[in-house]
């Protein structure tokens, strides 16, 4: 086995140390849901005739009590793309359960929210809090007990973090997650963003961006620029909780469907009356959480991730914060170039070697943790895998990696990589503590320091940038956009605009306390800032004309006003909460929430993990 890079070992045993107390916590806990927690040796007869009344078939072997019953947990919608495929999967996995003497029931559906159709709209407002209600979905879905296992069925951006809160409370079950696919690919991204600024710059009409949207978006499957879904799929695999190579098989083919059939099967053998049980408690530990830190860093994923993964740490008892990914960050080299990146999608990132090429090369290179429990490997070098069919189509094998990236254009070696470090770094100074997606922004670009314009929505932004107001080096400043303020909206709607003041010869940043997701671009943009202005942030006292210094290179984040002056300003006014499109209904979580680096949560806080 490669001996682990230091910094990656010292930064697992920071995160060890830190959560020494609540990991034992919750290890306990899982401990005595397994032995004395609510499951159907225990239920009482009326309980298990509610249970199995209408399993059909599977009757029998749900009353003998003998075999596994696995619990689906479904984010299926005919809306959302990536989940559409998702509507004929329990079916089929009743059938594939069948052929192994096991049986399974939908145990619940969870919301699945599109960032898509909600970016730039009211709806995104709820998009944050979407990942807590899929949490207490998935947990409503397994609380009765009749399960011995699960199937969790979830892609997009908030779906799998909630998937994963929700069911490590039930983490004494073995738990397999079954992607989808992504669809194949359309319109060049290069070609997509064109026409969107053109778009911005009103060079284009409606219709001629609604085209290329179309051309983009077209069909069932995954959306293939690498953002938060794709970059969960990327997760999954390196903490092995997939089938060996099952992120990034488009839907509907033979190969996604034998891959499925696999996960179903192999369920049924890490069950915890086996020899070979595998807790999902057990296996995403804090080293399966590094390794998803390292892969987001080494592919360039989802600056979402910053907020997403410290939730899902906490609900297995972890606990990591920004400078973990910052310090890991130093030391990960950017080794794919997916767009909004690079010029090609995961499906040519699949193609020139994928995932298995990624884990294979970051364990050589000492950056993964390859001694981890997976759900379906001795380690997890054992998903470094691609499925491939038979000649004949019937049964389902796995290949090895390829030794070296099929094309240099989207995977480079660690030693070769496409920059020394991870696409992510913390900044911070007077303003408090960010998130600064490097990987994607040009060298020269990583340092800005000019007049802050100051707003409070970002339709505001847009106005100002439409009537010209913008038109000069500015640092755009974009407040009461934090957990508790409106629901952490994304602010991807920014990015068009300020990419072509880029164009235009402009110096350029970004400052916010809300998102921008994994398609933000080449706009330097420090986000998540922490704290957040509602409750006295310190970026609730900046004006208009303020001088702001951002700079990757240096992790500085500062407003370079005369500290008397600055301490003598008042907090911001906020706005008014929004009414309409189910706001007011979520007002109890935004006003519980916790701050971003925590990952924004007001049901953790609550329940005090």
């Amino acid at each position: 086995m490669p001996e682990l890079h230091p910094e990656v070992a010292a930064v697992t045993e920071r995160v060890i140390a830190r959560s020494r107390d609540s990991r034992r916590a919750y290890l306990d806990l899982i401990e005595r849901e397994r032995e004395a927690g609510v499951h159907r040796p225990t239920l009482a007869c009326g309980n298990l005739a509610h249970g199995f009344a209408a399993s059909g078939e599977d009757k029998p072997a749900i009353i003998a009590g003998r075999a596994m019953n696995i619990g689906i947990v479904t984010a299926y919608n005919d809306m959302l793309s990536a989940h559409q495929p998702y509507g004929r999967y329990p079916e089929q996995i009743k059938i594939f359960a069948r052929e192994v003497g096991a049986t399974a029931q939908v145990a619940g559906g969870t919301p699945a929210m599109c960032d898509g159709v909600t970016q730039g709209q009211r709806g995104m407002e709820l998009s944050l809090f979407s990942r807590d209600t899929i949490a207490l979905s998935t947990a409503v879905g397994l609380s009765h007990g009749m399960f011995e296992g699960a199937a969790l069925l979830g892609i997009c951006d908030k779906i799998v973090p909630g998937l994963i809160i929700g069911a490590l409370r039930f983490g004494h079950l073995p738990m397999i997650l079954i992607p989808a696919g992504p669809m194949p690919s359309g319109l060049a991204n290069k070609e997509k963003q064109r026409i969107r600024q053109l778009y911005a710059e009103g060079k284009v009409g409606r219709k001629e961006l609604l085209e290329s949207e179309s051309a983009s978006y077209h069909g069932a499957g995954t959306c293939t620029f690498y953002g938060t879904a794709n970059s969960n799929q990327m997760m999954m695999d390196v903490m092995g909780l997939h089938m060996p190579g099952a992120s990034f098989i488009n839907p509907g083919t033979r190969l996604r469907q034998a891959v499925t059939r696999a996960a179903v099967h192999q369920l049924t053998e890490i069950g915890w009356n086996g020899n070979d049980y595998r807790p999902l408690g057990r296996c995403i530990d804090e080293r399966a959480i590094v390794n998803a830190i390292v892969g987001l860093l080494a592919t360039g994923g989802s600056t979402n991730h910053a907020i997403h993964l410290p939730a899902m740490a906490r609900a297995a008892g972890i606990v990591i914060d920004w400078e973990d990914f910052d310090r890991l960050s130093g030391v990960v080299p950017l080794i794919a170039r997916v767009y909004p990146n690079g010029a090609g999608d995961v499906n040519h990132f699949h193609a020139a070697g994928g995932m298995s090429y990624v884990i294979a090369a970051l364990i050589d290179a000492g950056l993964l943790h390859d001694d981890i429990l997976t759900v379906a490997g001795r380690s997890l070098r054992d998903h470094a895998r691609d499925p491939k069919l038979s000649g004949d189509g019937d049964e389902l094998t796995f290949e090895e990696a390829p030794a070296e990236p099929l094309d240099d254009t989207m995977l480079r070696p660690p030693a070769n990589p496409f920059q020394p470090d991870g696409g992510m770094r913390l900044v911070k100074g007077n303003l408090g503590r960010a998130t600064f997606k490097t990987s994607a922004v040009g060298p020269e670009r990583r340092t800005v320091e000019a007049p802050a314009r100051v707003f409070s929505d970002q339709d505001e932004v847009i106005a100002a940038f439409k009537a010209g107001e913008l038109e000069r080096d500015v640092v755009v400043v974009v407040r009461f956009q934090g957990p508790r303020a409106n629901g952490m909206p994304e602010l991807h709607k920014l990015t068009p605009p300020l990419g072509v003041l880029q164009d235009r010869g402009h110096k350029v940043a970004l400052v916010t306390d809300g998102r921008m997701s994994g398609a933000s671009g080449k706009v330097p943009a420090a986000i998540h800032l922490s704290p957040e202005a509602i409750g006295g942030g310190p970026i609730s006292r900046i004006r208009d004309g303020d001088i702001i210094r951002l700079s990757a290179e240096d992790g500085l984040l500062e407003v370079l006003v005369d500290p008397a002056e600055w301490d003598r300003r008042e907090d911001a006014v906020r706005p008014p909460d929004g009414l309409g499109t189910g706001r007011e209904l979520f007002a109890f979580m935004r006003q519980g929430a916790d701050d971003a680096e925590r990952g924004g949560s007001a049901m953790l806080a609550a329940a005090g993990l």
